[in-house]
């Protein structure tokens, strides 16, 4: 019987509600693994006394776990949070904050395909870090690989967190209208008023925490 132990990144799994995709996290991001990023899907039950833990998680909560592979689908082990940062994603969104439209501009003025930004709240204190990823015309679904977890922003957050206080962390992925860009925002404070602001202007309802 193997066992898988690591460092995950848990999602939201595009294919069923019922599952979670945990993302292998490497030991250093700047110098990820073959191994780093795969993608694992795990069921909310089927665990034993482990179940109400693995049901409670939610996307983008960073766990310590052993998977076992006695059957075809891994089962849980052991797990713990080791942090509650909050991934949340829309797409076709409206009214799409200037910022990100500014960067986006920019981008393009300057043959692009990328760019960041830092933001600031009223006091001028950095609150977030933006940035902006231009859809690739026929080459495939760039907010899809976001979301689902094929496309790491993991490395994106690791260095956010490099340069940043520590603290868990909100992260959006958002898709305007028009599909033209893709933005990750890394809000650096969780519950804070950027937070806040980009769910309730988003629709994007903060989950309960049974965990927490």
């Amino acid at each position: 019987m193997s066992t898988t132990s690591g460092r995950f990144r848990v999602l939201a799994n595009p294919r069923a509600d019922d599952v979670w995709t945990f993302v292998s996290l490497p030991t250093d991001p700047t110098e990820p693994t073959e191994e780093a990023y795969e993608l694992v899907d795990v069921a909310h039950a089927g665990h034993g006394d482990l179940d109400e833990t693995v049901a409670g998680l939610r996307p983008g909560y960073v766990v310590e776990a052993d998977l076992s592979w006695a059957t075809e689908d891994p089962t849980v082990e052991s797990l713990t949070v080791e942090k509650r940062t909050l991934y949340a994603s829309a797409d076709g969104v409206t009214n799409l904050f200037e910022a990100a439209q500014d960067a986006w501009e920019n981008a393009r003025a300057q043959g692009e395909a990328m760019a960041s930004q830092v933001t600031r709240d009223t006091d001028g204190a950095v609150n977030g870090v933006l940035y902006v990823f231009g859809e690739p015309q026929g080459a495939g679904d760039l907010y899809e690989e976001f979301v689902s977890g094929r496309r790491p922003i993991e490395p994106l957050v690791a260095r956010v967190n490099e340069n940043e206080e520590p603290g868990d962390r909100e992260v959006f992925v958002l898709r305007p209208a028009g599909g033209e860009f893709v933005v990750i925002y890394i809000a650096l404070a969780k519950e804070g008023l950027l937070a806040d602001t980009v769910r309730d202007t988003y629709d994007l309802p903060r989950p309960d925490e049974p965990l927490a």
